[in-house]
Parts: structure tokens; C-alpha cells; sequence
């Protein structure tokens, strides 16, 4: 009787204990929420100043933050004041985290052919990681990035930039050149090769 009495108080404990942790596996690996073709706006005195679209959102919870993950790409459109659009971002994964900690700041995250166009500048910036914080304003990488631009390309490693793409600057570059115009004349400048300027005979 008391073996039998033991063994059904094992069984319930070793139960209690696999319970406990199927919930807590449970809370952090399944969405708390999920939004099939999620769009959202963001407006500043009225007008449009960013939209948001993705094909999927799912929304978890953890013990230090909360984050969002948009497993099947995002795109993100910046407007101007005056209502044009001035950036535009793609990627194929991105991550909205929000930490629980108070000093963390709210981090975006982009993987996988990241794309960032500033159609005002036509300019064009791709990678394969990108970091954005909003309390900040500012995006950066510490991986490969190619920028292309009508004044030339430019590629190297690492790369920071207030969030709009207006004063990108690369950290490590490397085997990149510039276009110039002089009057009619267009001018490649390759910043490896380059041994100019050379005296006109």
C-alpha cells in the first residue's frame, strides 16, 4: 500500500514537472498572436510619415521582452512632410523587439537581402543584416554592405546612418569609385587604381 501510495505521488510530481515545463516552453515558442497581411501607419501632425506592411506577423512573449517577427519579409515606406516617399526598406526576416528592462532601447532587426533605397537621393544600400533604433533614429550593420548611388559604388563593412538613409557612411570600404561630371565630360574615379590626375600633353 505504501509503495503503491509512493509511486502514484512520483507519477504526479514527474507529471507536475513536465507540465511546468511544456507551459514554459510553450510561452516562448508559440505566438501569442498572429496577423496574416499586417499593415500599419504611423502619422505626425495628421500626415503620413511611415507605413508598414508584411505578409505575417507573430507576436511572443518572453521573461525579458516581447517581440515581433515577420518570418516572411517587411517592407517599410518613410515620407517626407510633404507627402513624398523618401525611403524604402525590404528584407526577407525582420524581428521588433521591445525589452522589459526600462534602459534597453525598442530594437528592429532586417535579415536576409536587405534593401534600403533613398528615392530622393537614388541611392540604394543592400546587406544582409540590418539594426534600427527608433529612439535613436539611426541604422547600422557591422556586415558587407554595397551602396550605389549616380555618383558612383561604394562597398565595405559596417555602416551607420540616421534612419531616413540621408548621410550613409561606410566604416571599413574598399574597392569602390566615383563619378564625377565635368561640363559634358563624365569622369570614373576607381578610389584603388586610381593615378591621376595626370597633366593634359
Amino acid at each position: 500500500m505504501i509503495a503503491t501510495a509512493l509511486a502514484v505521488a512520483f507519477i504526479v510530481n514527474s507529471c507536475k514537472r513536465k507540465l511546468a515545463q511544456a507551459e514554459e516552453l510553450s510561452l516562448a515558442s508559440v505566438p501569442v498572436r498572429s496577423i496574416d497581411s499586417m499593415f500599419a501607419v504611423e502619422s505626425k501632425s495628421g500626415k503620413l510619415s511611415m507605413r508598414i506592411e508584411a505578409s505575417r506577423m507573430e507576436s511572443y512573449e518572453t521573461d525579458t521582452s516581447t517581440y515581433d517577427l515577420f518570418p516572411e519579409g517587411i517592407e517599410i515606406y518613410a515620407y517626407l512632410e510633404d507627402g513624398r516617399l523618401e525611403t524604402v526598406v525590404y528584407s526577407d526576416k525582420a524581428k521588433h523587439i521591445i525589452s522589459k528592462k526600462y534602459d534597453k532601447p525598442e530594437i528592429w532587426q532586417a535579415f536576409g537581402n536587405v534593401l534600403i533605397k533613398n528615392v530622393i537621393k537614388r541611392e540604394t544600400m543592400m546587406t544582409d543584416t540590418l539594426y534600427w533604433d527608433q529612439e535613436r533614429k539611426e541604422i547600422w550593420t557591422d556586415c558587407y554592405v554595397k551602396m550605389e548611388s549616380p555618383e558612383g559604388f561604394l562597398q565595405g563593412y559596417g555602416m551607420v546612418s540616421d534612419d531616413r538613409a540621408r548621410n550613409a557612411t561606410l566604416k571599413n570600404p574598399f574597392n569602390g569609385y566615383a563619378v564625377t561630371e565635368q561640363d559634358t565630360t563624365i569622369v570614373v574615379i576607381d578610389s584603388v587604381n586610381f593615378m591621376g590626375p595626370f597633366k593634359k600633353k
